[in-house]
């Protein structure tokens, strides 16, 4: 079957859009990949903190911080771009905004840990706010039937952004260290390379990806107080939505592990596998390739074994992950848990975007991406915090918290469960009806 079979397509969407659409995800994906699990999250660690016992915390806290702004801001931001059609506007200010903030961590020395602080918490805030309005478009351009596949050519198109982004990255960093150069030099270089190509590359999305939407009618409460009477009314009855409700609490505790892997990945490498900058940057580089083969070939899983049971099986593979990563004194084996990491994330991260997808009425597409970015807020909280506070606390026992980062996973598989992919359809077509 093509990539790009009208049967995939609803009316209308050109290939030129699903490709802009899967563009976003190349283009944000060197954010996450560079900032926040392969450079500046070890860099903040090793150099910004300058090594202090308290700077795995610090991250957490940091980034714990920007995910509660995005938790407590983003589902009315859902609501308020469902109503006035304002998705694709959203999307280009959350862009500038995640660009400019990324190039400001260039600034970032020895020692400037506010500097570090404040950017961090700002682009990562445009960051999750973009990858949930780029979300939103997801039901509006693939058939039902076609949702777990074209996430999947978007999450697997991010992953090669991701890798392209950091391949750059390496050569730079690689001729660096090769005249000597220290990471203040060479790491500063890297967010400016990450914030150029996020710019260059989301171009496409933001003047190509058409809003489909149209202004709804609500009442005349203003900007801030229409989203909240329409996202009050949903969260009022959320029985009629209880397959989406335990949705979000499976995605609260298993997106919770994806944030640790995300957030300290190579802080791990680096200081349980005593991995060096350019080993750990190597890593990450074949982990994205792992990464984008996954999230490509589990959307088409997905579609053929259903949601439900694609989901499980991705966590599956978190569990192996997290127990193989626990336990790896050699390189050979920290290599093996890292390769299915990059499978799993892809997978995992690509399942529960169309699973959100299914459940989410038409009208409300915006407001329910947005309560999901909520749910995985959350995650992205207390995950981190959890994995921090164990290090901080065991005297650095990495391995601990990996191992309780294990947990997150198995509960979100128990969760799974009681989940009614039909119930949870047909609720989504009564509500649109």
């Amino acid at each position: 079957m093509p990539i790009f079979d009208p049967a995939t397509l609803n009316p209308g969407v050109r290939p030129r859009e699903v490709l802009s659409w899967a563009g976003y995800d190349f283009a944000n994906s060197g954010y996450t990949t560079v900032v926040l699990t392969a450079v500046f999250n070890a860099y903040f660690v090793s150099v910004v903190t300058n090594g202090a016992d308290w700077g795995t915390l610090a991250w957490t806290v940091t980034l714990a911080v920007s995910n509660a702004a995005v938790m407590i801001a983003m589902p009315m931001i859902g609501a308020y771009a469902d109503l006035h059609a304002r998705k694709q506007w959203l999307l280009r200010l959350s862009t500038i905004g995640c660009v400019l903030s990324t190039a400001a961590l260039a600034l970032v020395g020895r020692g400037d840990v506010a500097i570090a602080v404040i950017a961090i918490v700002i682009s990562n805030f445009f960051f999750q706010v973009g990858v949930s309005l780029i979300g939103a478009f997801l039901p509006e351009i693939a058939r039902p039937s076609a949702l777990g596949k074209v996430s999947g050519w978007g999450w697997s198109f991010g992953y090669l952004g991701g890798l392209a982004t950091l391949l750059l990255c390496f050569g730079y960093v690689t001729w660096a260290t090769g005249q000597g150069r220290p990471a203040e030099h060479y790491v500063p270089v890297t967010m400016l390379i990450t914030a150029a190509i996020f710019a260059v590359a989301a171009l496409p999305t933001l003047f190509i990806l058409k809003e489909r939407a149209a202004p709804q009618p609500h009442n005349s409460f203003g900007v801030a107080r229409d989203p909240l009477s329409r996202l009050i009314t949903t969260l009022w009855h959320v029985g009629r939505y209880r397959d989406f409700a335990r949705l979000l609490l499976c995605g609260a505790f298993y997106q919770a592990g994806v944030a640790v892997v995300i957030a300290l990945a190579a802080i791990y490498a680096q200081q349980v596998m005593n991995f060096s900058v350019l080993q750990t940057m190597l890593l990450v580089i074949i982990v994205n390739i792992t990464a984008a083969i996954g999230a490509f070939a589990f959307g088409y899983v997905q579609d053929a074994l259903g949601h439900k049971r694609a989901l499980a099986l991705t966590l599956l593979l978190w569990i192996a992950m997290t127990m193989i990563a626990s336990i790896a004194t050699t390189p050979a084996l920290f290599w093996v848990s890292a390769n299915l990491a990059g499978l799993a994330m892809g997978s995992s991260q690509s399942a529960g975007r169309a699973m959100v997808g299914v459940f989410a009425p038409l009208p409300r597409l915006a407001e329910f991406y947005g309560l999901w970015t909520l749910s995985v807020q959350v995650a992205a909280i207390a995950g981190p915090l959890t994995y921090g506070a164990v290090v901080y606390l065991t005297n650095n026992n990495h391995r601990l918290g990996m191992m309780i980062t294990g947990a997150f996973f198995v509960v979100g598989l128990l969760l799974i469960a009681s989940i009614d992919i039909d119930r949870g359809r047909r609720a989504a077509a009564d509500d649109a009806a």
